[in-house]
């Protein structure tokens, strides 16, 4: 009989548990947890697991729509794409394993999201990255940046699909705490979806995959909680990623479901076995029983509070037809894979858990998932922004050279080129543009994709930030010629036990949910990461959302590459609204202001207005940060081609107000444009036309070939 730990307030504590939510597992149990079975709530209870902090703000978000397949709870979101097909997607957070090791953390956060997709039947078809970092010149960047984008490409380009789009930031807030979002998405039959609910009493649970070992123990612990100066003692709860393992599990998933022999299965990801038998069981309303000296491992003398908490890589439980025993063997063994019979589902409320017949834990079920903890934590309201201070007197040129060269502004290419964006030959528009875009295989069909959200206004109006991320992914994937179909979320937030964050939370929260419902991109899935905060010192406010579209034929894409000769038309209102904006942060070091507000009809309308006259333009690229000028520079560098606009004005060329694209066109298409626009009530003005070897702004006037060689050359410079 293996001897445990003694329980003491300091274990506890070690666990992530509270004092109260100890007691509350007493009161449960009536009696004492065991050591294994402390750690099994502490894997379940946790933020990362529970959402015990957001469950309440999460159910306001609209997550439904004629569209929608699969809302949020499963192990991804399913949307309807046409023709008997279905989109399966999702975002999570890999923040915490990669700040502590940042190759295998995001190697590990790659593969944790591609798991998620195949396991509901898809075959993976694209990926994306948001990620955001520390100042430049703060010591651990540069290593963190060169290993996380390391970590991605090696695990990504060894499975084969293809990374096709994503955000880079880099703000002083993220120093002692970068943010690593991974996306991905996949095809699938509508009607050959997989789920993860256990059904039937008696039926065996099977083990899939690479075997159990140490590495990841307590991972989701970790990664509910702040950072220290103990942070180098949490490098062992960090798993270790074998993409080729992983592509072997796809191959041999994608067969076993087509035997007929699944009934419900589910990744192992966060807290690893506990979790993904708990979830099982809970959403098939039965109990689960396991018997670990089954479960294959890669270690020796494995305990069982190691082997319920191991987050080990590459691994899936099953709910299996015992008729199909055999066939399932044989596809596991065919590929090289571990296949384990490890328990049975049972009909009471009860998690069994045995090793060679002692009982290590025996607990209800729903305790654990349907029954834990949820909390109001209480909250402030973020106050509204003061009014931003006078601004000093901007050159334009100055202005527009300092924004395309910052790390922020500039060319990703040094981060995209690492990555295999054409694998599987399917990529029509790779990453760079406003949105990836990736053919439907075999069909004249294509997906949009697109991440975004601004951490600057998220913090000063959390409300307008949280409706201008998603009003943002709208424009991005309206600009590429898509109709944006749905959402997912990567809600990035520090301590929510402190009210004025867990405020900033409520406020993105609403403003996501507004956007969401006016734009028809309801949340179909996501992750809540909390805790991202180094010694009381918390992130920006940083709700990603990555959203797909449709594109009903590959002739309706839309490019951000003008041709010389097109005149350049603005789509929208111009306010000149500088608040929070990337001039006042890059040149000036200055973030103040109120966010730019978002009117939603607006966004909806100017949306369409774009996707109704694809005929008509040669290219469309929206505003955001850096406004006007950003915009214009970036057709200008694609289309390698100058520009030329007439009007000056500081927060006419560098304000940020929404709801605008740049659009390139013909100046013979102008006058049908215009109608279309009156038409519609559009707001539009030509502004200017491409052609020459400049970008003039009013007066001032940059050499192309000295922009250009400013975008592209800022990352390589600072992290080659």
């Amino acid at each position: 009989m293996t001897i445990e730990p003694e329980i003491t307030p300091a274990l506890i504590e070690a666990h992530g548990l509270s004092a109260d939510e100890y007691d509350r597992i007493i009161r449960r149990l009536n009696r004492a947890p065991t050591y294994t079975e402390l750690g099994i709530f502490s894997a379940m209870w946790n933020e990362h697991c529970s959402y015990k902090s957001s469950k309440k703000w999460l159910r306001t978000l609209p997550t439904t729509g004629p569209q929608v397949i699969c809302g949020p709870g499963e192990n991804a979101g399913v949307v309807d794409i046409g023709d008997g097909q279905a989109l399966v997607f999702k975002m999570e957070s890999h923040n915490h394993p990669s700040y502590i090791e940042p190759h295998q953390g995001a190697a590990t956060g790659i593969g944790g999201i591609l798991r998620d997709v195949f396991t509901m039947g898809a075959r993976p078809i694209a990926t994306m990255n948001a990620l955001s970092f520390g100042e430049v010149s703060h010591p651990k960047t540069r290593s963190l940046v060169n290993g996380v984008v390391e970590g991605i490409g090696a695990y990504g380009n060894c499975f084969g699909v293809p990374n096709i789009g994503g955000e880079l930031r880099f703000h002083k807030s993220y120093n002692g705490n970068c943010l690593v979002n991974a996306f991905a998405a996949g095809l699938a039959d509508a009607d050959k979806i997989f789920y993860s609910a256990a059904s039937g009493v008696g039926m065996p649970v099977v083990y899939l995959g690479a075997k159990t070992g140490r590495d990841g123990v307590g991972g989701a612990t970790m990664a509910s909680a702040e950072f220290d100066d103990s942070i180098e003692d949490k490098r062992p709860t960090v798993q270790v990623g074998d993409p080729f393992t992983e592509k072997r599990l796809m191959e041999a998933c994608q067969e076993l479901m087509r035997t007929g022999a699944v009934i419900s299965i589910q990744d192992m990801g966060a807290a690893g076995l506990t979790c993904s038998a708990v979830e099982m069981g809970d959403k098939g309303g039965l109990g689960v029983r396991l018997d670990l000296e089954k479960v294959p491992c890669r270690e020796p003398g494995m305990t069982a509070y190691e082997m319920m908490l191991s987050e080990s890589q590459e691994r899936m439980l099953m709910v299996l037809r015992p008729e199909k025993e055999a066939v399932a063997k044989a596809v596991f063994d065919k590929w090289d894979l571990d296949f384990a019979i490890v328990g049975e589902t049972i009909a009471e409320d009860r998690f069994l858990v045995c090793m060679n017949g002692e009982v290590k834990a025996d607990l209800p079920l729903k305790a654990l998932s349907g029954d834990a903890p949820e909390y109001d934590r209480p909250w402030l309201p973020t106050a509204a922004a003061a009014d931003m201070a006078e601004l000093p007197e901007v050159d334009a040129a100055a202005a527009l050279l300092s924004l395309i060269s910052s790390p922020n502004y500039a060319s990703r290419a040094w981060v995209w080129e690492q990555y295999d964006h054409t694998v599987m030959a399917d990529t029509l528009v790779r990453p760079g543009s406003d949105a990836g875009i990736v053919r439907v295989h075999g069909t004249n069909k294509a997906i949009a994709f697109t991440s975004d959200v601004t951490p600057r206004y998220c913090r000063a109006n959390p409300v307008e930030g949280g409706k201008q991320a998603v009003a943002e992914a709208f424009r991005n994937l309206c600009a590429s010629g898509a109709r944006p179909l749905a959402t997912t979320d990567n809600l990035n937030f520090g301590n929510p036990q402190k009210p004025e964050i867990m405020g900033q939370f409520v406020g993105c929260i609403e403003g996501i949910g507004a956007a969401c419902l006016v734009l028809d991109m309801p949340i179909v899935s996501g992750n809540v990461s909390l805790y991202n905060e180094t010694d009381g010192r918390g992130i920006l406010p940083t709700p990603t959302i990555g959203a797909v579209g449709l594109l009903d034929s590959v002739e309706d894409i839309i490019r951000a590459i003008p041709d010389s000769g097109d005149i350049l038309v603005l789509v929208g209102e111009t306010q000149g609204h500088l608040g929070q904006s990337a001039l006042l942060a890059e040149l000036f070091g200055r973030e103040d202001g109120d966010a730019p507000h978002v009117d939603l009809g607006a966004e909806r309308r100017n949306g369409e207005f774009v996707r109704a006259a694809r005929g008509l333009i040669t290219a469309a690229h929206d505003l955001a940060d850096g406004g006007l000028a950003l915009a214009a520079a970036e057709m200008a560098i694609a289309g390698k081609c100058g520009v030329s606009i007439a009007q000056t004005g500081t927060g006419y060329l560098f304000g940020e107000d929404q709801g605008r694209y740049l659009l390139a066109l013909p100046a013979e298409n102008l006058p049908e444009l215009a109608a279309l626009a009156a038409e519609t009530g559009v707001p539009l003005a030509e502004i200017g036309a491409f052609g020459g070897e400049n970008i003039t702004l009013g007066t001032a006037t940059l050499p192309l070939n000295i922009v250009t060689a400013a975008h592209r050359g800022a990352l390589p410079q600072a992290f080659g």
